[in-house]
């Protein structure tokens, strides 16, 4: 937690320096400009995906607009589904999937979304958690953002179930807002990124990073990953999202090719074993790293805090199948 703050402090000074009153009336701008062309909520994509015998992989799904799939018009498209029909696929058993993202949502919010997750699934198998864009833009302090999203990792790990955590996207990438509140932006959203993957790995969870995936290409190629509010992801758009968690979610429900032992870190892939704090400022320059809890010498801390693995796992392509 102290990292955290440490890490969420720095943004305050520059907002002093430009002006308090300019930046309010971009973000007043901006959200005037992006409007709510799509509603407050996605496609419903609950059910089951997939083909086996036995009991389904429950997978729920948490968080903000980003999770629920906002600005896709098919529920196949939403990031839940798309999960879930990889998982279905690489594991080769069926996967019911349960959605309880709220558009909208900040982290603060996750508790009434487990409570209510816990209600129709007491004892999910892995859950999939995306928030912190709108902490950034309601300016949340990040000690708070990230309390509440430890909090709901240790909720849920208490049921015995895997928990991976998409970090915060860069919102800097996003065409409505104007400079400097886009600077802004993308500091604030790596800030909380970063203190994210400390708090998620100390409650037990995994992180992997998505802001540096998502951001030069969204970049680049606006009109295909942005949908028609510039704002939210495009299918094509939560595609490479779901792409890039997929992996790690196999992974922390057993199915992945690597095996259900984890493997040795690679150092030639940029791999290792550090510090929770370095590899959570590593994670953001590095697109599509894994954060999770580690042991040296069987203990789980060192002289600098909580040890972490660095994994970079190779992307599948993300598809669905719904029945």
């Amino acid at each position: 937690m102290a990292t955290a703050a440490a890490l969420g402090g720095g943004g305050l000074t520059f907002v002093g320096a430009l002006g308090l009153a300019v930046i309010a009336a971009e973000a007043r701008l901006a959200r005037r400009w992006i409007g709510t062309p799509f509603g407050l909520s996605a496609p419903d994509a609950d059910g089951v995906y997939g083909f086996g015998a036995g009991e389904p992989i429950d997978l729920a799904v948490l968080g903000d607009s980003s999770a629920d799939g906002l600005g896709v018009e098919r529920p196949e498209q939403t990031p839940g589904a798309l999960i879930a029909g990889g998982l279905a696929a690489v594991s080769g058993r069926r996967v019911r999937l349960t959605n309880e993202a709220v558009v909208g949502a900040e982290s603060t919010d996750l508790d009434d979304q487990v409570s209510r997750l816990l209600s129709r699934v007491p004892a999910p198998d892995v859950a999939v958690v995306l928030v912190g864009g709108n902490d950034v833009t309601h300016r949340v302090q990040v000690p708070v953002a990230v309390s509440a999203l430890a909090d709901a990792v240790r909720r849920l790990r208490t049921t015995g179930c895997e928990v991976v955590v998409g970090t915060c996207p860069d919102l800097g990438t996003i065409e409505p807002i104007p400079q400097p509140l886009r600077a802004l932006a993308r500091r604030w959203s790596r800030e909380l990124a970063a203190a994210q993957t400390v708090a998620v790995v100390e409650a037990g969870g995994r992180t992997v990073s998505l802001g540096d995936i998502l951001g030069p290409e969204f970049s680049t190629s606006p009109r295909e990953l942005f949908s028609a509010d510039r704002f939210h992801p495009s299918a094509a758009g939560y595609a490479r999202a779901a792409a890039a968690l997929l992996p790690s979610v196999c992974a922390a429900a057993g199915y992945w090719p690597d095996g259900g032992a984890e493997r040795a870190p690679d150092l030639r892939r940029g791999e290792g074993i550090a510090p929770v704090a370095d590899a959570a400022v590593a994670a953001v320059e590095q697109p599509g790293t894994e954060v999770s809890g580690a042991e040296v010498g069987g203990s789980d801390r060192g002289p600098l805090g909580r040890w972490a693995t660095l994994l970079r796992r190779r992307r599948l392509p993300a598809a669905a199948t719904h029945r």
